[in-house]
């Protein structure tokens, strides 16, 4: 009985002192684990590795994108140049007609008979023509043994003149009256298709009427009207006359309505010598083939073309550019002792994944393309080729764990 008092009452300091002592030991693995890991994030990994391309000046074309409308390559209204009441007519609205084909027929019946009477007149003029001419010829020799008066030789000599330009007269009367004949068959003026007709059949028309009787318009080629401000273009001429622009003929690539690419291309005929008052822009035409008729006059469409090169210009990886917070470009180059170096350049357009560097760049820079995660300017680096370089990727979760329990271990 003694004895299980005893060790009752040891029981509680025995305990105690237990506890103490594995309290410690935890204590120290901690400390050990702790100071594994601190070792291990420490540790200096060295220079970052980034990937570089060295560039050299190489030539850009000048793409802008402009709006644009399409106009008929010809366009002409089919008028009547006589009076009267259309007999016919002969095409079928929305064909393609021929220059010089009948369109409409208008009743010639008056323009004939003043045919017949311009013939009638016109042999009247010529008998009298005839009459009078013999007798100025009678008159000579009676005038020379002075038979007849001189005067009287005069004017049978004035008489024959006016009858002979009398027939002249009658003779224009004559083709007028042919010409108004054959206008009472109105023909296609240009080749192209025709449109709806205004008038019908039995509807009275004049020559001195505003509206046409149809309108014919050729599509093929077709002419698209292009807009450029008229500052553009002046920021574009001042550049030609800067070192390493030149002026290239535009080839023009047309982007429909809905987006699309139109496939055939076109080129820039010319460019007008004034500018538009009211829009503050000046009209270039452009000529493209329109075979399948897809092209109708009045369509908005955009152009894009090369209206220069510049032969001075250096293409950067879009992934390599990059824009501060006022929109400015930035790229960042290997510097002496392969340190980071910031460089602001002028980057206006794109070229397939290239950006146009046009100032801020010289021939051997070495831009770094890869590497470039929270990399800042002034910072050392191991430069690469970017074709060679490699990503190097912080350490995965539990890594560093792992190897500050390994060294713990080992110590």
């Amino acid at each position: 009985m003694r004895t299980r008092g005893r060790l009752a009452a040891a029981t509680p300091a025995v305990i105690g002192a237990l506890a103490l002592a594995l309290a410690a030991c935890s204590g120290g693995g901690s400390q050990e684990k702790g100071a594994g890991k601190g070792g291990a994030g420490g540790g200096n990994r060295g220079p970052t590795t980034v990937g570089y391309v060295v560039v050299q000046p190489t030539s850009a074309a000048m793409v802008t994108e402009l709006a644009a409308r399409t106009n008929a390559y010809e366009s002409s209204d089919v008028r009547p140049q006589v009076n009267g009441v259309i007999r016919r007519r002969f095409f079928t609205e929305g064909s393609l007609v021929q220059r010089g084909q009948p369109l409409y027929e208008i009743d010639p019946r008056l323009y004939r008979a003043a045919v017949n009477q311009a013939q009638a007149n016109l042999a009247s003029a010529r008998a009298n023509e005839e009459a009078q001419r013999i007798q100025a010829e009678r008159y000579k020799p009676l005038a020379a043994i002075e038979a007849v008066s001189k005067q009287e030789y005069t004017n049978a000599i004035a008489t024959a003149r006016q009858a002979t330009a009398s027939v002249a007269q009658t003779q224009a009367a004559l083709e007028t009256a042919r010409v108004n004949l054959q206008f009472t068959t109105v023909p296609a003026p240009i080749s192209g298709r025709i449109g709806r007709s205004l008038f019908t059949v039995g509807a009275l028309v004049s020559a001195s009427q505003t509206d046409p009787l149809a309108q014919i318009q050729r599509l093929d080629p077709m002419f698209v009207d292009i807009q450029q401000s008229a500052a553009d273009l002046l920021a574009l001429r001042r550049s030609l006359s800067q070192n390493g622009v030149v002026p290239t003929r535009a080839v023009v690539h047309l982007l429909l309505e809905d987006g699309s690419d139109y496939g055939l291309t076109g080129t820039v005929e010319f460019a007008e010598a004034l500018v538009n008052t009211e829009t503050g822009t000046v009209t270039m035409r452009a000529r493209f083939p329109n075979p399948k008729g897809l092209l109708l006059p009045g369509m908005f469409v955009r152009a894009r073309f090369a209206q220069a090169i510049n032969q001075n210009a250096f293409l950067v990886p879009q992934q390599a550019l990059s824009r501060d917070a006022k929109g400015n470009a930035t790229v960042m180059l290997v510097g002496p002792n392969n340190k980071t170096v910031q460089r602001q350049v002028t980057a206006s357009r794109t070229q397939g994944e290239n950006w146009v560097v046009t100032a801020g760049l010289k021939a051997g820079d070495k831009i770094i393309t890869q590497g470039l995660n929270n990399l800042r300017p002034g910072a050392q680096v191991k430069a690469v080729p970017a074709n060679s370089a490699q990503n190097v990727a912080p350490p995965k979760q539990g890594e560093g764990k792992q190897q500050g329990d390994a060294q713990s271990k080992a110590g």
